[in-house]
């Protein structure tokens, strides 16, 4: 699945010094203990990308307008509900179990089979069923966070809800099985070691389509071309969003290396953590640099954004590359957000927290940055794996999102945008206090 080619050098180096007769580096474990820290990695990994759900709810929550902030908190918690049920349902089976080439099985109900190992049976590189299930299924709910951030504060509850069961259960486990499930792009070779296309672009391309389908915030756009900028309502919450996401990135990229069984596992770790982390150091010094270039001042949400960037773009490989190499890839995802924002307004093209530029076009760069430091990677595969990934994602995604319009609706009605969607969806304020008409008691 995503395994680098760090962990095969590491081996074949460990095996070499055993036949060269030179005394070994490190001490085997035995197969039960592997197995046991397999999982227990798995687990732990699993868990900072869950905390990412918090991030995602934070850093948007604090991007939106406070009439919209309880609304944006509720989509958070629920999406990763739905991205729980649906990968239980039919997710996980249809993403890697008997994948042909292009799609697993529609048997629903995934179950946990470890007979083997409670029949003290622990294969090489073995884990628990059910930690393989909880890691990959918290991929699938930052797939659709990524969604709804961008369409905030025009949007349906139930619609989006709606389209987060159809990205969960079809567009992203059937692109997911092309890969990680070992089909026909996993036999091509691309490489995308923890997902910059596969979880990242995917959510970045449903975003994309939706929001063009959704159309712009009112009085976002004015018909001369001129952009109204709309503040979000709580900075410092933004800020805080962005550091648990770039925590919680230690664990998407670092349980990505999906063992530590071995010293070799151990090592593997350690550098997906150092250039994960210099890869958001190198977003961040960039977005700083740039906006201060451009604008004559430094932009917090395009620095946060910057961080994000970098996040995404070091996803599709972050075991191979030097440090100086990760903070590079990392300051290009920067400058991408920096100038992709001002271009999605000038196409008026409404994304509330820069999901897109982060996530999307930052994706597609990451993935093809793969080829500087993998040898085993070429430009055209990966060039095919996007655009076959892309045009998959784009086309259902439009298709769902159009349905949900001429069905139930996507947008609120222009006096409930006004007034906010905490009031006219959820009944409740999230700063009831500061609200019109409040007493001090």
């Amino acid at each position: 699945m995503r395994k680098s080619t760090t962990l095969k050098t590491l081996t074949a180096t460990i095996a070499a010094f055993g036949l060269l007769g030179a005394a070994p580096a490190f001490a085997a474990v035995d197969s039960e203990t592997a197995y046991i820290l397999n999982t227990f990695s798995f687990l732990v990994n699993g868990a900072l990308v869950m905390w990412m759900a918090a991030g995602f709810a934070m850093l948007e929550s604090g991007l939106v307008r406070s009439k919209n902030t309880a609304t944006i908190c509720l989509k958070n918690i629920a999406l990763y509900a739905i991205a729980g049920l649906t990968f239980y349902l039919i997710g996980y089976n249809l993403m890697y179990l008997d994948v042909t080439g292009y799609i697993g099985s529609f048997i629903p109900f995934w179950s946990p089979d470890d007979t083997e190992a409670l029949s003290g049976i622990f294969p090489d590189g073995g884990y628990s069923a059910s930690s393989d299930w909880f890691f990959q299924m918290v991929f699938v709910a930052t797939a659709a966070s990524i969604v709804s951030g961008a369409l905030a504060e025009r949007i349906k509850l139930w619609s989006f809800l709606a389209f987060v069961v159809l990205l969960t259960a079809i567009i992203y486990p059937i692109q997911g099985s092309w890969v990680w499930g070992g089909g026909w792009l996993a036999e091509m070779g691309f490489s995308d070691y923890a997902g910059s296309t596969l979880v990242h672009s995917v959510g970045g391309w449903a975003a994309l389509s939706g929001a063009i389908i959704l159309g712009a915030r009112k009085g976002k756009y004015s018909a001369d071309g001129r952009v109204t900028p709309i503040p979000g309502a709580n900075l410092p919450l933004a800020t805080l969003g962005t550091f648990i996401l770039w925590l919680g990135w230690f664990g998407f990229n670092g349980g990505s290396v999906l063992a530590l069984g071995s010293a070799a596992n151990a090592i593997e770790m350690a550098n997906v953590f150092a250039n994960t982390n210099m890869a958001a150091v190198g977003g961040v010094l960039a977005a700083m640099i740039l906006t201060q270039l451009m604008y004559k001042k430094v932009d917090l949400t395009m620095t946060l954004n910057g961080a994000i960037a970098g996040l995404v773009s070091i996803t599709a490989e972050p075991a191979d590359p030097t440090l100086g190499m990760a903070l590079l890839i990392g300051a290009v995802g920067g400058v991408i957000v920096v100038l992709a924002i001002p271009f999605l307004d000038k196409l008026k093209i409404d994304d509330v927290v820069g999901a897109v530029p982060a996530h999307l076009f930052a994706g597609i760069w990451g993935t093809l940055a793969v080829v500087f430091s993998d040898a085993e990677a070429t430009f055209v595969t990966q060039l095919t794996g996007i655009v076959s990934i892309g045009a998959f994602a784009l086309v259902l995604s439009t298709i769902f999102w159009l349905i949900l319009k001429y069905t139930i609706g996507i947008r609120v009605d222009e006096e409930d945008e006004v007034m906010g969607l905490d009031k006219a969806e959820l009944g409740l304020e999230a700063y009831p206090e500061f609200g019109r008409g409040s007493q001090t008691l």
